[in-house]
């Protein structure tokens, strides 16, 4: 009972000495709190004119939000008379100790900041990144998920995407669909090379412009190497991609052009 009446008496006295501090402490806390809505709400509304990311507008609002705060308390704190610089040292060490033990998880963040600040890429494009390819499914904060031609999930953490290579196969809205075939010597080229022209034209997912290229890329070992160049959209790649290899080889098989496989001629000496 004697301790509560000290602690109530230590208030009492800490009010009448700093009475004036504490009203004035509140004025500032009412006010401040107010501008602090304010502030986030044209923050967000900034980021929402320039297009930014969702998830990023999100974390940026909580972070404007809680540092503004933060400071507020400290501020208000000052004003009232309580002393805070054991309160900042505190924090300053915490703050580094939080940063050290998640530093993997605070530079992935960093990755997905520039990722959806800058926009390499976009939901929905395919790209290549790390050595795997796939459409862009989902891009978070701290990772970016792809889904792989074979409808395989690939969890990328954005470090690595955004400090690595990364190639957008649908940017331009086209791309090359890259093919070659190989016929015998003593095959007729231009006949080929009019069959498999009239293969991709007549694909109705292989576009007019860019136009369609086919010619003779190398003189193999084996073979005469023709390289055949259609273009599509970056969706219609595999499609266009299988129905000409297969197509190209019923077709030169009914012409009676051969595609052939590396042979080794052996001579014995008596």
């Amino acid at each position: 009972m004697e301790s509560f009446q000290e602690y109530l008496g230590g208030a009492y006295e800490f009010i009448v000495t700093n009475g004036l501090k504490v009203v004035i402490g509140i004025i500032i806390l009412i006010v401040s709190l107010w501008i602090i809505r304010r502030v986030v709400k044209t923050t967000d509304k900034v980021m929402a004119k320039r297009d930014v990311n969702v998830s990023l507008r999100g974390f940026f609002k909580s972070l404007v939000s809680i540092g503004l705060k933060v400071m507020l308390v400290i501020t208000v704190a000052e004003v009232m008379g309580i002393k805070t610089t054991s309160f900042i040292a505190v924090l300053g060490a915490a703050g580094l100790a939080i940063g050290l033990a998640l530093q993997g998880t605070l530079s992935n963040f960093a990755g997905g900041v520039m990722i959806l600040l800058f926009k390499p890429f976009k939901v929905g494009d395919i790209i290549e990144s790390q050595g795997h390819l796939g459409k862009v499914k989902e891009i978070h904060i701290f990772v970016t998920i792809l889904l792989s031609p074979e409808n395989k999930t690939i969890i990328l953490p954005n470090s690595a995407v955004s400090s690595g290579d990364i190639v957008n196969y649908t940017t331009e809205g086209v791309i090359r669909v890259d093919m070659t075939f190989g016929i015998a010597y003593e095959a007729n080229i231009k006949e080929a090379k009019d069959i498999l022209m009239g293969i991709i034209e007549n694909h109705p997912k292989v576009l007019k412009e860019p136009a369609p290229f086919v010619g003779v890329s190398e003189l193999a070992d084996s073979s005469v190497n023709l390289a055949v160049r259609p273009y599509s959209k970056p969706e219609d790649y595999w499609e266009v991609y299988f129905h000409t290899y297969e197509e190209g080889k019923y077709a030169l098989d009914k012409a009676g052009i051969s595609i052939p496989f590396p042979q080794v001629d052996v001579h014995l000496d008596k």
